[in-house]
């Protein structure tokens, strides 16, 4: 506690390997508030720099935290091909308005093994015609595979875009089954 007897934002933070490469995590007492792709340390210093631009608190490292252990955990089973629904607590302090409303339509109505159209989703929260803002959201989510924005594609069949590579897209959407194993 501080000195007012207000608790002090915690940020811990820790990289995880996955199979689509080093993931960062980052979690307060609200939950999971980050997952960044492609970890590496100039990755890392970005995402941490705007984490406490963000948060107000310079995050730590730290894998052992209580904070990341069921986050760690899950996204190990999901990995591993054993969970299909994430049962975290989220912070979703870094997004607001339409993208929240989207990204939380998303994460309940959009389950493992599915995919939806970024017009569809539009249409799901009320906004029909407005694709190209899911499209936005979808680049604005903090908790990219958590909050599964892969399965956001393109109506006429298309990929679509992805913040963490398409094939990294092509990865997630192959352990869901939606697309083939690639075969090299």
């Amino acid at each position: 506690m501080d000195s007012q007897g207000q608790y002090e934002q915690q940020v811990v933070w820790a990289v995880v390997g996955s199979d689509i490469g080093p993931l960062m995590l980052a979690a307060t007492r609200e939950g999971l508030v980050s997952v960044v792709f492609h970890a590496t340390e100039k990755v890392r210093e970005k995402a941490l720099d705007r984490l406490a631009s963000r948060l107000g608190t310079e995050p730590v490292e730290a894998p052992d935290s209580p904070l990341l252990a069921e986050a760690i955990r899950q996204l190990e089973e999901y990995f591993a091909g054993s969970r299909h629904d994430f049962e975290l607590p989220l912070d979703w302090s870094l997004i607001s308005g339409f993208n929240r409303q989207v990204l939380r339509e998303l994460a309940a109505g959009v389950p493992y093994g599915a995919v939806v159209g970024y017009g569809d989703l539009a249409g799901r929260v009320g906004q029909p015609g407005a694709a190209q803002a899911v499209g936005m959201a979808m680049g604005a989510n903090p908790l990219p595979v958590v909050v599964p924005c892969h399965r956001v594609v393109e109506s006429d069949g298309g990929i679509g875009g992805f913040g963490g590579g398409l094939e990294t897209k092509r990865k997630l959407l192959a352990l869901e089954g939606v697309l083939p194993e690639p075969l090299f």
